[in-house]
């Protein structure tokens, strides 16, 4: 079972990091054009983008790829 969790690169990551990162390395304007929703494009916040992403699970998918994307690429910088 920890093998598991060692090869899940989201385990222990909350959802609100995952947008929180996303917005301090792309922002929003970026996010909402990576990821056409209207909670990156239209008045965004954190609190109504986790209300639509718990909500909407392929929503939350196309974040969660994005954000192992985008941290591969940060750890490979490294």
């Amino acid at each position: 079972m920890s093998e598991q969790k060692d090869k899940n690169p989201l385990h222990g990551v909350t959802l609100e990091q995952i947008i929180n990162s996303l917005v301090e390395h792309y922002g929003w304007e970026e996010l909402g054009k990576r990821i056409d929703i209207k909670c990156f494009n239209s008045d965004p916040s954190v609190k109504s983008s986790l209300k639509f992403l718990r909500k909407m699970p392929w929503a939350r998918e196309k974040v969660e790829d994005l954000y192992i994307t985008t941290q591969k690429s940060v750890w490979v910088k490294k």
